[in-house]
């Protein structure tokens, strides 16, 4: 994995607009063990990552001015001790108690004056389980990248064979004075500057060429692109929902589990894919809790991150994705018609033509004040209704410090909206993390109910 040590320009806007609380970025995850994980065993996984993955070690650290992206720079007083933590569970020793635990964990914002991760391990779950909540800022990694980062910490079988490996060095801090930032800060920004110039100056020797053979392609190409630019940054301050209106900083945390196989089948057999009968399933659920509360929708706005990694970046850490904002139909009751129409509406968001432009737009975005960005992203945000993210799991059996892993939960940020559904593939089950914001759901059990009937409606197609 490639650690650059600045932030790139959108992992800064993702940063820089947390000056709204209600736009903070945390990802929580639950990962479910059959058994106690040995501590010493643990922990020294956990620290041998550290040494390994840059980011476990690193806080961010601004610029004079703000000339340029933050930098990742290694903490000087990093201390394991404040990052993983160990308690027994209260209560019955449930998934719910260990829930209970996870919920005020995401809701509190990070240290930053520490590297952006927190490990909590609940032992004495029933039946001698335990659980690890794991908490990480959205700007280290986004969902893929962080199981790229989970792996690096888990072993293939529950007694692996012992090895001579040395724990790698601890890296050094490195100490810059201020004359010194400042230099650095600028020197980014021209060789950032640089590289554009010369990505422009092949674009338009291509350009030029095209302009002469198909001028009227131009033409539209540059319309098209200048539409799609205007829908991605196009402010949405009201909801599409008439009860789901309330924005707060408390959350509930809530899970499904359905089998794999047969939401696979049942996306097969409507010409989608998984993630078509996620969505549908989710939007149906929403529909679902609207005529509970005696009213109904025909559309919700739904964001969605599209991963936009390739070959060439696919070991960069960082956020690759564009929070892609559109409008979803829910109230479509045929499930094969409504699958197909999701596959449609996604499809054309992956070929936005804005999507390869959200790093340029970031480095102009990025030097408007922090207050007016963080108020054109709350207008954009705010009026989404709910996010749906897919994140492909392990697809074999994982274990760590000897425990095996039987459930990974995961629990995306609202960042504005009134439900974020995270769906991970673990094994031969999909387990759904539902985080509801308390005041737009205050009876996030009827959520949860609606949402197990829609995905049973859909499963019924396989």
């Amino acid at each position: 994995m490639q650690y650059e040590t600045r932030m790139s320009d959108s992992d800064a806007l993702m940063w820089n607009i947390e000056k709204d609380p209600i736009l903070r970025s945390t990802i929580t995850a639950v990962a479910v063990l059959d058994r106690r994980p040995d501590r010493e065993a643990l922990l020294h996984r956990i620290d041998r990552g550290t040494r390994l993955i840059p980011r476990m070690r690193q806080r961010v650290i601004g610029n004079p001015y703000s000339i340029a992206p933050p930098r990742w720079e290694v903490d000087p007083y990093f201390d394991l001790r404040y990052h993983v933590r160990f308690l027994n569970a209260g209560g019955n020793g449930t998934l719910r108690d260990v829930l209970d635990i996870a919920e005020p964990m995401g809701m509190q914002g990070f240290d930053r004056a520490r590297p952006l991760w927190e490990f909590v391990i609940v032992e004495g779950l029933e039946g001698d389980r335990a659980a690890i909540i794991q908490k990480i800022h959205h700007a280290i990694t986004d969902g893929v990248g962080g199981m790229q980062m989970v792996m690096t910490m888990i072993d293939l079988e529950r007694e692996p064979a012992p090895t001579d490996e040395e724990m790698p060095p601890a890296p050094e801090a490195e100490h810059m004075g201020p004359l010194r930032r400042t230099a650095d800060a600028f020197g980014h920004v021209r060789r950032r500057n640089l590289g554009i110039a010369r990505r422009a100056g092949g674009n338009l020797v291509a350009a030029a060429s095209t302009a002469a053979s198909h001028p009227a392609a131009v033409v539209a190409g540059l319309g098209a692109t200048a539409g799609s630019v205007g829908r991605l940054l196009a402010p949405t301050p009201t909801p599409l929902s008439p009860i789901m209106t309330g924005r707060s900083m408390s959350f509930r945390f809530q899970t499904l589990t359905f089998p794999l196989p047969d939401l696979k089948a049942a996306a097969k057999a409507s010409s989608g894919t998984l993630n078509d009968a996620f969505v549908v399933a989710v939007a149906g659920g929403l529909r679902r809790y609207h005529q509970r509360h005696g009213t109904d929708v025909e559309s919700l706005r739904m964001t969605m991150p599209i991963n936009i990694r390739t070959e060439d970046t696919s070991d960069v850490a960082g956020n690759q994705f564009v929070p892609a904002r559109f409008v979803v139909p829910v109230a479509i009751d045929d499930v094969t018609e409504h699958i197909r129409a999701i596959h449609e509406l996604v499809d054309q968001q992956r070929h936005e033509p804005a999507n390869a432009l959200v790093e340029p737009l970031a480095v102009v975005l990025n030097r408007l004040p922090t207050t007016a960005v963080t108020a054109l992203f709350g207008s954009m945000i705010k009026g989404s209704d709910f996010t749906t993210s897919n994140v492909p799991g392990a697809p074999i059996p994982i274990y760590i410090a000897g425990a095996r892993v039987e459930s990974m939960i995961p629990f995306g940020p609202l960042v504005g909206v009134a439900v974020n559904v995270t769906l991970l593939s673990n094994l031969d089950d999909v387990h759904v993390g539902i985080n509801s914001d308390m005041a737009a759901v205050p009876d996030p059990e009827v959520l949860l109910e609606c949402l197990q009937e829609s995905f049973e409606a859909v499963l019924k197609q396989a």
